[in-house]
């Protein structure tokens, strides 16, 4: 079954308020993230337990905030960008806040996603978004966390290369065409 995600507005004649814009580009970032972490488990790569199937999620979730904030800094304000992904990043947390907690129990887990987030964004600031995608070593650093994740064991050892090589890519095009379907209906 195809992965739906939002890419128009049912009344696309009205204006939306970028923290609408923003719920929708978090709603569509949860689902290509699970969707991703899906198609590992169905390309047969192993997951442990729930709780690295969710880290695998955030893993996506930091790599589409950092998509994110780089299209909107080639169509938007300073202002606008920072309104944007600010509304973004908070409603992820709470899908990630309601989805660990409904998974793995009480917790704290919106607070380990900021402090995550943080740590990425430094990290992801010296890859590119080219033209045509993002840059091999920004894919290459998402299926590098990624692969720390699952491990080197015998099914996981070849991760690194799917999430480089088609997942990522997919989730990035998804995002980015959704992303300017969203901002310019």
């Amino acid at each position: 079954m195809a992965l739906r995600i939002k890419s128009h507005w049912s009344n696309e004649g009205a204006t939306r308020s970028l923290t609408e814009i923003a719920t929708a580009l978090a709603s569509n970032a949860w689902r290509l993230a699970l969707d991703k972490a899906i198609n590992l488990h169905c390309e047969r790569f192993v997951y442990r337990d729930d709780a690295q199937r969710l880290a695998v999620i955030r893993e996506y979730l930091y790599f589409l905030i950092q998509i994110g904030d780089r299209l909107a800094h080639l169509s938007l304000s300073e202002a606008e960008r920072r309104e944007l992904i600010t509304a973004f990043a908070a409603k992820v947390i709470e899908y990630v806040q309601d989805n660990s907690q409904d998974l793995l129990g009480p917790g704290d887990y919106g607070r380990t996603f900021i402090a995550e987030l943080n740590e990425r964004s430094g990290e992801y600031a010296d890859f590119q978004l080219e033209d045509d995608g993002p840059s091999y070593a920004f894919l290459r650093h998402l299926g590098h966390e990624i692969q720390s994740l699952m491990g080197q064991d015998e099914e996981n050892r070849w991760v690194i290369d799917q999430v480089m090589d088609k997942d990522g890519y997919e989730a990035y095009k998804r995002f980015a065409g959704a992303f300017g379907d969203l901002l310019d209906s």
